[in-house]
C-alpha cells in the first residue's frame, strides 16, 4: 500500500525544472498586467505602477476629458461667458466656441486667437489649448512607445532563459496531465488497467468517458463487458439504431488508448494486451475536395484496415457496406469479415445491420454474435443499452423512424410493406443457404495472394 501511494520518483526533478525559471517569473510578474492583449502593438500590457513615466503618459491620455473640462471652466470664469465651450472638429482640432454676441469680448482678450467666424458662432484658440492638444495627441503614441521599450527589455530577459523556460513548461505539462488524470480517475471511479504482452482484451463494466460526462445529473451510464480472447476474437454486433452499438465500439477504443497512454480507464476492471495499431471505421462522411463519395471514403478506410492490421491490432468497424446497394454492401461486409478472421486475426468489434452475417458463426470459429438488448412494451421499444450474447432478431427500423417523427401515414405504409416482404421474401437473401453454398474454407486465400503478387509485378 505504501508503494502505491508513494510520490513519483521523478517528482524532485520536475520541481527543480520548474524552479529554475523562478527568477524569470520574478522579473516578469511585477511588470505584466493581469489581462494581456493579443498583440504588443495594442498596448496595455504593462502593469499600473511599474513605471512612473508610463503612468504619467497614461494619465494624460486617459484624463483628457477632465483636463479639457477644467480649462473650459477656467475660461468661463475669467471671461464671464457662461456659454463658452471648448469643442473639437477635424478641421480646427480643439477650439473655444462662443456665440457671435460674445465675440467682441474675446477679440479684446490677448489670450484668444481668432480662428473662424460662422453665422451663429465665433471660434478661437489659445496657446494653452494648443499645447494641451499637442500633449494629448502624442500621449498615446508616447505611452505605447514606452511600453514597447519595456516589452523589448523583458523579452531579452525571457530569451536569455529560453531553455530553462522550456524545461519548466515540459515539467508543468507532465504534472498537469498527471493531476488532471488523477482527478478524473478518482471523481469518476476509473480503474487502473493491466497491460500485458498477450493479445487479450478483457473489459469489465466499460463505459464511454465522454458520453458519461455529458449525462444529466441523476442519470447513469449503462456499463458493458467486452472479452476478446488471445486468438484474435471477433465480435459481430447487431441491433437497432440508437441502441448503443457505435457507443460500445467507441468506448472500447477509448479504453485501449487511455490504457496505453498510462491513464486510468472508465471501467470496473481492464486487462489489455499491447496494441500496435488501432483502426476505426465509424461514421459517414464524404470528401468533396477529392471527389470521393461517402461510400468511397468508407471503402478507402476499410482497405487501409484490411491491408495493414496485424494480430496485435484492435479494429472497430461500424456498418460496413451501408453506402451502396443492399447485395453489394452485404457482399463487401461478408468478405471483409472473413478476411479479418482469416488473415488479420486481430481483435475486432464489427457492428452491422446485415443480420445475414450472423450465419457466419457456423464457419468462423473465433466469431461470436452479440446484440443490443431492447424491450417491446405496448407497441413501443425501449433501448436498454446492454450488450448481450446472441444475434438480434429484428432491426426495429420502423420503430426508430416513428421516434424520429416520420408522418403516421409513412409509418403505416412502411409497416405494411415490411410485413409483406418478411412473408413473401421479395428477393431477401437466404443467408443460411448462402453460407452453406459458399463455405469459407473452400475458398483458396493463397490463390488470391498469388494473383495480387502477379498483378503488382506486372
Amino acid at each position: 500500500a505504501q508503494s502505491a501511494l508513494a510520490a513519483p520518483e521523478d517528482l524532485p526533478v520536475l520541481y527543480d525544472a520548474i524552479m529554475t525559471a523562478a527568477p524569470v517569473a520574478d522579473d516578469l510578474a511585477p511588470a505584466l498586467g493581469d489581462d494581456l492583449p493579443l498583440l504588443a502593438r495594442d498596448g496595455g500590457f504593462i502593469r499600473q505602477g511599474y513605471d512612473s513615466a508610463l503612468d504619467e503618459l497614461r494619465t494624460l491620455r486617459d484624463e483628457s476629458r477632465r483636463l479639457i473640462a477644467a480649462l473650459q471652466q477656467d475660461y468661463c470664469t475669467s471671461t464671464g461667458i457662461a456659454s463658452l465651450k471648448v469643442k473639437h472638429n477635424n478641421v480646427l482640432g480643439y477650439h473655444v466656441d462662443v456665440r457671435s454676441t460674445h465675440a467682441d469680448k474675446l477679440m479684446q482678450d490677448d489670450r484668444f486667437i481668432h480662428r473662424q467666424t460662422t453665422a451663429q458662432a465665433v471660434r478661437f484658440t489659445t496657446t494653452a489649448l494648443a499645447e494641451l492638444e499637442r500633449d494629448l495627441s502624442s500621449a498615446a503614441d508616447r505611452a505605447l512607445a514606452r511600453e514597447t521599450d519595456i516589452f523589448n527589455r523583458l523579452r531579452e530577459i525571457a530569451l536569455a532563459s529560453a531553455e530553462k523556460l522550456g524545461h519548466a513548461a515540459a515539467a508543468l505539462a507532465r504534472l498537469d496531465v498527471a493531476t488532471a488524470s488523477a482527478v478524473i480517475a478518482t471523481s469518476r471511479n476509473y480503474c487502473r488497467p493491466e497491460v500485458s504482452d498477450d493479445t487479450l482484451f478483457d473489459i469489465e463494466g466499460g463505459r464511454h468517458a465522454v458520453v458519461e460526462s455529458m449525462l444529466a445529473p441523476g442519470d447513469s451510464f449503462i456499463p458493458n463487458d467486452c472479452q476478446l480472447g488471445d486468438a484474435g476474437d471477433l465480435w459481430l454486433i447487431t441491433g437497432p439504431n440508437m441502441a448503443g452499438k457505435s457507443t460500445f465500439l467507441r468506448q472500447n477504443a477509448h479504453i485501449a488508448i487511455l490504457a496505453q497512454a498510462g491513464m486510468f480507464v472508465p471501467a470496473t476492471a481492464a486487462r489489455i494486451g499491447v496494441i500496435d495499431r488501432l483502426f476505426s471505421r465509424v461514421g459517414a462522411a464524404d470528401d468533396l475536395a477529392r471527389g470521393r463519395s461517402t461510400f468511397m471514403v468508407e471503402m478507402v478506410e476499410t482497405a487501409a484496415i484490411l491491408n495493414r492490421a496485424t494480430q496485435r491490432s484492435f479494429v472497430i468497424l461500424d456498418e460496413i457496406g451501408r453506402g451502396t446497394a443492399t447485395y453489394d454492401g452485404l457482399s463487401i461486409a461478408w468478405a471483409s469479415l472473413e478476411h479479418l478472421h482469416e488473415r488479420n486475426s486481430c481483435r475486432t468489434l464489427f457492428a452491422t445491420h446485415y443480420h445475414e452475417l450472423t450465419n457466419l458463426r457456423n464457419s468462423l470459429d473465433r466469431l461470436s454474435c452479440h446484440s443490443m438488448k431492447v424491450r417491446e412494451w405496448q407497441g413501443e421499444i425501449i433501448f436498454l443499452h446492454q450488450v448481450i450474447d446472441g444475434a438480434a432478431d429484428r432491426s426495429y427500423g420502423v420503430h426508430v423512424a416513428r421516434l424520429a417523427g416520420l408522418p403516421a401515414a409513412v409509418i403505416s405504409r412502411a409497416q405494411a410493406l415490411l410485413a409483406e416482404m418478411e412473408a413473401g421474401g421479395h428477393g431477401v437473401i437466404d443467408a443460411g443457404k448462402l453460407a452453406v453454398d459458399l463455405p469459407l474454407f473452400e475458398h483458396d486465400f493463397s490463390a488470391d495472394t498469388a494473383m495480387v503478387a502477379q498483378a503488382t509485378a506486372q
